[in-house]
């Protein structure tokens, strides 16, 4: 665990280096994940770690978007850690899962992070999600499989993204990176 534990905070470090204008949402990561060894687990109530996939086309045109069924807006694949502090492992596993799509292959760097606050629902308080994202790249067909979790999937042009009204702010921030990236 402590290996995997250094090895996110290079992650963080490295992430923050990168992009310095989001260095005190990386901060506030570390900070995080310093502070319990439950921080992985649905059960640590005050947040927990949670992975999402930047799911391209293998032309790295398209994203592949969820209409998540709990939340009801269009959103990157992605889920709890459940205990595993291999957020890539996660990212990869969740897009399998809710595409049904398999040739996947994961990027070892982050892509992006957010922290996001979860309303109340049911018995379950509300509480902060600190999602690690990754880039997940189609290899082979994409053809997907809706899952229980999804009302609908839908491979979009990333470009569009950025100017469609409605986008998730994040959703808009990772395609802008992924432009500026594929421009360097």
């Amino acid at each position: 665990m402590q290996d995997t534990f250094e090895s996110l905070m290079g992650h963080f470090r490295r992430y923050a280096a990168r992009h310095p204008e989001e260095a005190g949402v990386a901060d506030q990561f570390m900070a995080f994940l310093a502070s319990a060894p439950s921080v992985f687990e649905r059960s640590h109530r005050v947040g927990h770690f949670t992975a999402s996939a930047w799911l391209v086309s293998g032309d790295g045109e398209r994203l592949l978007l969820t209409h998540h069924r709990k939340l009801n807006r269009w959103l990157q694949l992605g889920g709890h850690a459940d205990g595993s502090p291999d957020l890539a492992e996660v990212a990869l596993r969740e897009a399998e899962e809710e595409s049904g799509l398999t040739d996947l292959c994961v990027e070892d760097e982050l892509f992006d992070i957010d922290r996001h606050w979860i309303p109340e629902r049911g018995s379950e308080p509300g509480h902060w999600h600190y999602d690690v994202r990754y880039v997940v790249r189609a290899t082979g067909t994409e053809a997907f499989v809706v899952s229980e979790e999804s009302l609908a999937l839908e491979w979009r042009p990333i470009p569009v993204l950025i100017d469609e009204p409605g986008t998730d702010e994040s959703l808009r921030r990772m395609a802008d990176k992924w432009l500026a990236r594929a421009i360097a």
